[in-house]
């Protein structure tokens, strides 16, 4: 079996967040897989595990070192990569995935890859207090114009309004806490955010701690950026219905990030983008 690192969601290789996309040559099962991902132990490995459908989509599935997962933005993003640039014989601008939770297109223009995400559901508002003994900070860290939410367009996250990045950055979870309420809502990842960042070219500044694998704290998250774009337009937070953006992410953690969104709302219908580059820094061969 061929696999494949890449970085995903950076400006350059050994930034962003890890990806491996394997390439099995026989059947493989699930049980495999999962031993794969948990040896491998980055957030996310895919597993190719079709060529070209008679849908137009290739069969790829998506595994946390814990378990089988229905989406996730880079591990999308950085499939498709793989099979634009070594699988697809036209190296096509568009790349379909059929994902567990349905179809998703990628398509690439010149450097960066954009995918496009399921529309948004929003679920359970959760209370100020909660949030603030979870995140460790005072009840006055958090914007209280808006509501602290679960939102999903495939993977839930729980988003939270900060008023500055020393607020986001003084962030730490109460591990004990954040699984009781897990408990009662179902899981969900928890992104907390602030328009406050390191680089002025940038516009929001954001952090993704993780339901699964011991609540590690995520480097660069599609999917919660696209639930977050979701929950800015619901919302009106930006003053728009028709929002492009660019969030940096990882900083703490030494994973630079970067990822462009651009989402809009007409009506009740959404249409949301998160895009960004990708670097495959690794090829080898599973014994």
């Amino acid at each position: 079996m061929k696999f494949y690192i890449v970085d995903v969601f950076a400006e350059k290789a050994y930034q962003g967040n890890q990806l491996a996309v394997c390439i099995p040559d026989e059947r493989i099962s699930q049980e495999k897989m999962q031993q794969i991902a948990k040896e491998i132990n980055f957030s996310e490995t895919t597993f190719i595990l079709s060529g070209l459908q008679q849908d137009g989509g290739y069969h790829v599935k998506i595994f946390t070192p814990d378990s089988e997962i229905p989406f996730a933005g880079h591990p999308t993003l950085g499939t498709a990569l793989i099979i634009q640039r070594f699988i697809d014989p036209d190296h096509s601008s568009q790349i379909k995935l059929n994902l567990e939770v349905g179809q998703i297109p990628v398509t690439f223009n010149d450097e960066e890859g954009w995918m496009v995400q399921n529309p948004p559901t929003f679920h359970a508002e959760i209370d100020v207090d909660t949030i603030s003994e979870i995140l460790a900070i005072d009840r006055e860290d958090i914007d209280g114009e808006f509501p602290v939410q679960v939102v999903s367009t495939g993977l839930p996250s729980i988003i939270v309004n900060l008023k500055t990045l020393d607020a986001v950055n003084r962030c730490k979870i109460n591990h004990q806490r954040y699984d009781k309420l897990l408990e009662e809502i179902g899981e969900a990842n928890l992104l907390v955010f602030t328009n406050d960042t390191v680089n002025a070219s940038n516009d929001l500044h954001v952090r993704v701690f993780m339901f699964m694998s011991g609540h590690l704290e995520d480097p660069a998250t599609g999917s919660a950026n696209g639930n977050l774009a979701g929950y800015l337009l619901e919302h009106n937070v930006l003053g728009s219905n028709v929002i492009s953006y660019a969030v940096e992410q990882g900083y703490l953690i030494n994973r630079k990030s970067l990822l462009k969104v651009s989402a809009t709302k007409h009506k009740y219908k959404y249409a949301i983008q998160v895009g960004g580059r990708a670097f495959v820094v690794a090829e080898g061969k599973w014994l």
